[in-house]
């Protein structure tokens, strides 16, 4: 609880433009060392010296003592087209108490996260060829397949430690990737289609592994082409890491097809490959299979899996978070860690939603359900 609450002062203080000395001045303390203990989690508060704080800086009991919040810890890099900020901002405080609830509770029941990250040996100034090669060797080297989008999932949670989240998130927001210092965790939007929520996740795992490198900005548009450099860096990864060069160049001469036969071998290959028909053609631009006034001149409304009304029948959504994260709060519940009330709360469910979700996951319920 000490570096809890050494933590969150920290960060509050720092948002606030205080210093240390300044606060201490505030708890009339007589140096900053003590400001500092606190901090660092060296020095316990007495409980006079807790409610002080609170009062001073104005923030509720759960501020300081609820483990379930991020504060001062995670960095988000959303993916979004015209949100304002008040309501990302309220997003994130409610996605972050389900990041934090996972970081809390998995090593709790027995979950330890990942002790070693994995990077690309990628500099800033990366080039395009090298990143996309990048793609293609990182899905060579886990074994991804023909067909990498149908394993990438269960490679980011298994072998790199990521935690991945299937959302229902506001309109315009496509997803996130977070950053804590013990974990790292993908929001992706369910509703999207399936081509589009593989795209980002490819998306944010290239953001993942070259995070101290070229670390993302925080607000980013969800587009294939365009946005800033890391982002299109992260879309040419994507792209290379799901539509495999070889696999593609094997389909014959895709100049040479008609716009009809085009339109209809993009939608072909993209549902076999499970990506976007828009994502690719532009990586087939990016070969030189296509040249890029033949892929500019093809109607959007023709290209399926995009979202729009002739997208495949069968795109269900995922359920909601994933298995992994259910197993961990079923297992909290079942060891009367967490309560099911609080944990509905958390995941903002009803008791009867979260039971559903339990059952759909095939995760021991506790006997309170």
């Amino acid at each position: 609880m000490n570096q809890l609450f050494g933590k969150r002062l920290c960060a509050l203080r720092k948002e606030r433009g205080l210093s240390q000395e300044e606060l201490a001045t505030l708890l009339e303390f007589k140096d900053r060392q003590t400001i500092s203990a606190i901090e660092t989690g060296n020095r316990r508060v007495t409980v006079e010296e807790w409610l002080l704080l609170e009062e001073l800086l104005d923030v509720p009991h759960e501020y300081f003592a609820d483990p379930f919040m991020l504060v001062g810890e995670g960095s988000f890099a959303w993916r979004e087209n015209g949100v304002s900020t008040k309501q990302l901002d309220a997003y994130e405080k409610r996605a972050s108490r389900w990041i934090a609830a996972y970081r809390e509770l998995a090593p709790e029941v027995g979950r330890e996260h990942t002790f070693m990250r994995q990077t690309l040996c990628l500099e800033r100034n990366a080039n395009f060829e090298e990143v996309a090669h990048a793609g293609e060797r990182f899905a060579a080297e886990f074994k991804l397949g023909e067909i990498p989008a149908t394993r990438l999932l269960d490679t980011m949670t298994e072998r790199l430690g990521i935690l991945v989240l299937m959302v229902d998130t506001n309109r315009g927001i496509s997803g996130a990737a977070c950053r804590l210092p013990e974990l790292d965790a993908a929001l992706i939007a369910r509703h999207e289609t399936v081509g589009r929520r593989n795209f980002d996740l490819a998306h944010e795992l290239f953001h993942f592994l070259t995070w101290d490198a070229m670390p993302p900005k925080c607000f980013g548009q969800p587009a294939h082409t365009g946005g800033s450099r890391t982002e299109r860096l992260a879309n040419i990864f994507a792209s290379a890491l799901l539509m495999p060069s070889e696999q593609l160049k094997k389909l014959g001469n895709w100049a040479s097809l008609s716009k009809a036969d085009l339109i209809q071998q993009l939608n072909t290959v993209a549902d076999e490959l499970h990506v976007t028909s828009s994502a690719l053609r532009w990586r087939l631009v990016t070969l030189g299979e296509l040249n890029q006034a033949a892929a500019t001149s093809l109607p959007d409304a023709k290209l399926r899996n995009n979202g729009h009304s002739d997208q495949p029948a069968d795109n269900e959504p995922p359920a909601l978070f994933s298995k992994p994260f259910m197993e961990v709060m079923a297992h909290a519940m079942d060891r009367g860690i967490v309560s099911v009330r609080r944990t509905a709360d958390l995941l903002d469910l009803t008791i009867e939603e979260l039971r559903d979700l339990c059952a759909t996951y095939d995760v021991p319920q506790p006997a309170e359900l």
